[in-house]
């Protein structure tokens, strides 16, 4: 663990490199009133201080993201395919593949087309979009991972009214609720970043346009602006965060009454690749945006954001296929499909 911790320290400690420079010309101007103009294009440092890592990182994340664009995809195809998946679940599953594949979208194809440029500047429009997308499918995901929760409680605590209580316009109304949820937070929170007076220095410390780095660069009162946050935060992460604890709060209470325990752990199973979602998810997402200002870390942040927008969105898709049967079951339908139609186009002339 040492040697591990001393390699993330290395990769990520600041060093002497041309974006360091740039940056302290950034300062010096802004002090000497050269640049009193508004911004209209930021520079995203990125991982450039290690500019002998670059072929490492940018094949670690291209491998990250086509593995995230596949995996999402193919789960997405398989739900819609078979319809032994036509369930409630599934649908909230198919649609939480989806905003995965829109999160880290929203990010990594521009982060890897940096990595070999000199100049990785975003534009102010740019920047404001990249931001308000990753935002919104961040809380569209939030409230997604909420009626999820719901769902496996209506199925585990109220299994004979489960048809009633999740009927397909109930589950269609909680998705558009969802993304809705997610498309207002995404407004609220760029209108009020955005809104703010960025006169330099416009270098970002990180890889894409963040709220931390950005309420760093402002050169006017971001009182109201981290106030705005926080009241979303509560809003959309906080309730979302209620109703996952009191839905597994009546679960507990639930699988408690089962007096054998080979249905207990069937019942904790069927939450199992849920729960684990939810702590990755809420768990880094919490740490990043609501840490203290005195132990804010940028090359910490960094870190964090790379698992949160990069790596969980990966892996979802195996979290909730590698102890799914159904999953498992539908793929194998799938290929002794494909089996059979090669079988065919054999025995065709």
């Amino acid at each position: 663990m040492a040697e591990q911790s001393g390699f993330f320290t290395w990769i990520f400690a600041p060093q002497e490199s041309p974006f360091g420079a740039l940056l302290a010309a950034e300062r010096r101007s802004v002090a000497m009133g050269r640049n009193i103009s508004m911004t209209t294009n930021f520079i995203l440092l990125g991982f450039s201080e290690h500019p002998e890592l670059q072929v490492f990182l940018f094949v670690l994340f291209l491998g990250i993201y086509s593995m995230t664009l596949a995996w999402n995809l193919g789960l997405i195809v398989l739900i819609r395919m078979e319809s032994c998946l036509h369930s409630p679940m599934y649908f909230f599953l198919g649609n939480l593949s989806f905003v995965d594949i829109s999160y880290t979208s929203s990010i990594a194809p521009k982060m890897l087309c940096d990595f070999f440029k000199q100049q990785k500047t975003i534009s102010f429009v740019g920047c404001a979009a990249q931001f308000f997308f990753f935002i919104a499918m961040g809380g569209t995901e939030c409230c997604l991972l909420a009626a999820m929760a719901y769902d496996r409680y209506a199925a585990i605590s109220n299994p004979l009214l489960y048809t009633a209580l999740m009927s397909p316009t109930i589950c269609l109304g909680m998705v558009i609720t969802a993304y809705t949820g997610g498309l207002l937070t995404g407004l609220v929170q760029t209108s009020s970043i955005f809104q703010l007076h960025f006169c330099g220095p416009r270098v970002i410390n990180h890889f894409f346009c963040d709220l931390p780095p950005l309420l760093v660069l402002s050169c006017s009162s971001t009182f109201l602006s981290q106030i705005v946050n926080f009241l979303v935060v509560c809003a959309v992460g906080g309730t979302s965060a209620l109703v996952v604890l009191v839905s597994y709060g009546y679960i507990i209470a639930a699988v408690m009454k089962i007096h054998s325990t080979q249905g207990q752990m069937k019942a904790f199973n069927t939450c199992a690749s849920h729960l684990t979602t939810v702590i990755l998810f809420y768990g880094s997402g919490l740490f990043s945006y609501l840490h203290s200002s005195a132990g804010y870390s940028q090359d910490q942040d960094k870190v964090v954001s790379m698992f949160y927008g990069a790596v969980i969105p990966m892996l979802n898709p195996i979290i909730y296929s590698l102890r799914n049967k159904e999953i498992k079951d539908a793929l194998k339908k799938l290929k002794d499909r494909k089996k059979q139609i090669s079988s065919l186009c054999l025995i065709v002339p």
